[in-house]
C-alpha cells in the first residue's frame, strides 16, 4: 500500500513538473512573439529602441560592439539568463510619402493559365467522363501545352483543338515546382476536344491606393489578391492600374460585410500605372512617368511609434479623400500574420452612418496618427463592421 502511495505521489510530482515546464515553454514563446524582429530607429531618436523593447522580464545589453557602423543586432533574454531573440536595429533617415486614399482599378494577368478546378464532360456517345480528376490540382498554373509556352486561356483552347485526340502534354507550376502532366482529351457532342478543367488567366477588381513614394512607386491594399475559388495568392506576370470611382455603398451589418461598388474604365487613357508584384502584404508597382502623385506628403511612422488611441483613416467615398476618426484598440508588435498588425474601431459618426464602419473595397485606406502614416486598413470583423485590422506601413515598405 505504501509503495503504491509513494508511486502515486511521484506520478503527481512528475505531472506537476511537466505541467510547469509546458507553462514555462508557452510563456517563453509568448515573450518571443512580443519582441519585434526589426526596429527602425531615426537618427538622434534613441528612445525608439527603449519603447520597442519595454517588455516585462525582457532584458538586453547596454553596450554593443563598435567595430562596425550602421545597423546592429541586440540579443534579448529572459532576465539576462535565457536567450530569447536577436532584434535587428536599422538606423534610418526620415521617410516621406504621398498618402492617397483614392480608389483604383486593378487588372492582373496570371503567370500561365490558372487551373481553378476539374469538371465532368459528356463525350460524343453521351457518356460522362472526368479526364483531369486526381491528375491536376486547383492552383496549378499551366505553362506549356505540348512544349509550347502559353499565357492565355484562348491559347490553351487552340492547342487542345490541334491535338486531334492524341494525349496532351502539360507543364504546370505547382507551388513553385514544374511538373509534367499527360491528359487524354475527350471528344464532346459539340465536336470539340476538352480536358475537363476550369481555368482563368486574369483577375480584376477595385481597391484603395495607400501611398506613392518619391520615385513614383506605389503600394495598395495591404494584402494580396487571392483566387476566389482556390484561395491561393495569384501568381501574376504583371498588370495595370486604372482610374476608378465609387458609385454606390452597401452598408455593413452584423454578419454581412458591406461593400464599395466602383466603376472602372479599362481604357488606355484611364491607365495610370503598372502592377509589378502581388504579395501577401499588398499590391506594388509604379505610376507612369509624368504622372503627378496626388495627396499630402507625410512622414512615415514606425511600429514603435504607434500607440493605442485616436487615429484617422483616409478614404474617398464622394469624389475626394476625407479623413475619418478611428481608435486603435490593440497593437501586435511581432505578430506572424503581418497584415493584421493592430486592431482598429471606427468612431466617426459620419462614416458609421454611411458605411457601418469598414467595408470591402476599403483595403489599403491609409491610417494616420499624429500626422504620420502608420499603416493601412486590411480586414473587417464579420460580426462587427465597425472593427477591423490594419497593417504597419513599415511592413508594406519592406
Amino acid at each position: 500500500f505504501l509503495s503504491k502511495k509513494r508511486n502515486y505521489r511521484l506520478f503527481l510530482f512528475g505531472f506537476l513538473l511537466a505541467d510547469l515546464a509546458a507553462a514555462g515553454a508557452l510563456g517563453i514563446q509568448e515573450l518571443k512573439e512580443k519582441i519585434p524582429d526589426t526596429v527602425y530607429l531615426r537618427y538622434g531618436e534613441e528612445e525608439g529602441l527603449e519603447e520597442s523593447l519595454d517588455i516585462p522580464l525582457v532584458t538586453y545589453p547596454e553596450t554593443i560592439d563598435v567595430s562596425e557602423r550602421g545597423s546592429y543586432r541586440i540579443p534579448c533574454s529572459l532576465l539576462g539568463m535565457i536567450p530569447l531573440k536577436a532584434v535587428q536595429a536599422e538606423i534610418v533617415e526620415d521617410q516621406w510619402v504621398y498618402v492617397s486614399g483614392t480608389p483604383v482599378g486593378l487588372y492582373m494577368e496570371t503567370q500561365g493559365v490558372l487551373i481553378v478546378d476539374t469538371g465532368e464532360i459528356t463525350n460524343e456517345k453521351g457518356i460522362t467522363e472526368e479526364p483531369a480528376a486526381n491528375i491536376v490540382q486547383p492552383g496549378d498554373y499551366i505553362l506549356e501545352v505540348n512544349g509550347k509556352g502559353i499565357s492565355r486561356k484562348k491559347e490553351l483552347i487552340s492547342e487542345i483543338e490541334k491535338c486531334g485526340g492524341e494525349k496532351v502534354e502539360l507543364l504546370v507550376n505547382r507551388k513553385g515546382e514544374e511538373i509534367p502532366i499527360s491528359l487524354e482529351p475527350v471528344f464532346t457532342q459539340e465536336e470539340e476536344y476538352k480536358l475537363g478543367i476550369w481555368v482563368r488567366d486574369n483577375t480584376q477588381g477595385i481597391g484603395t491606393l495607400t501611398y506613392i513614394d518619391q520615385e513614383g512607386k506605389f503600394g495598395a491594399l495591404g494584402h494580396g489578391i487571392s483566387d476566389t475559388d482556390t484561395g491561393e495568392l495569384l501568381d501574376v506576370s504583371g498588370g495595370e492600374l486604372y482610374q476608378a470611382q465609387i458609385i454606390s455603398i452597401i452598408r455593413g451589418t452584423r454578419g454581412i460585410p458591406g461593400e464599395l461598388s466602383g466603376y472602372i474604365e479599362y481604357e488606355e487613357d484611364k491607365k495610370i500605372g503598372t502592377i509589378e508584384k502581388n504579395t501577401d502584404i499588398g499590391i506594388f508597382g509604379e505610376l507612369f512617368s509624368g504622372m503627378e502623385p496626388s495627396g499630402k506628403k507625410v512622414k512615415i511612422g514606425y511600429k514603435q511609434e504607434v500607440k493605442k488611441g485616436k487615429a484617422q483613416i483616409l478614404i474617398e467615398l464622394e469624389g475626394k479623400p476625407e479623413y475619418y476618426d478611428i481608435e486603435i484598440t490593440e497593437i501586435y508588435g511581432s505578430r506572424q500574420d503581418s497584415n493584421k498588425s493592430f486592431q482598429i474601431q471606427v468612431t466617426d459618426p459620419a462614416l458609421l452612418a454611411r458605411t457601418g464602419g469598414i467595408v470591402q473595397g476599403m483595403s489599403g485606406s491609409p491610417i494616420l496618427q499624429d500626422g504620420k502614416l502608420i499603416g493601412a486598413v486590411t480586414h473587417v470583423f464579420v460580426q462587427d463592421s465597425s472593427k477591423g485590422y490594419g497593417i504597419f506601413i513599415e511592413n508594406m515598405l519592406g
